[in-house]
């Protein structure tokens, strides 16, 4: 038996979509970009947690100039 996923996007989006849906598998948070919900990307918590606190820190290697 399967059980479905739940989706969940952030308090942030707006209602008309463009949005990215998180839903907890076993061990994996899956990632998926609301207007194209065939498109799952995969990673662990860890490395999520990680991806957003570079993205906090603006540390992103290779970004705009001045960044």
């Amino acid at each position: 038996m399967t059980v479905p996923l739940i989706w969940q996007k952030s308090t942030y989006s707006q209602e008309q979509g463009d949005c990215v849906e998180l839903a907890a598998h076993g061990g994996a948070v899956l990632l998926r970009e609301s207007d194209n919900p065939g498109v799952v990307l995969r990673t662990t918590r860890r490395n999520l947690a990680v991806f957003l606190q570079v993205i906090r820190q603006g540390a992103v290697k290779g970004g705009p100039p001045g960044k």
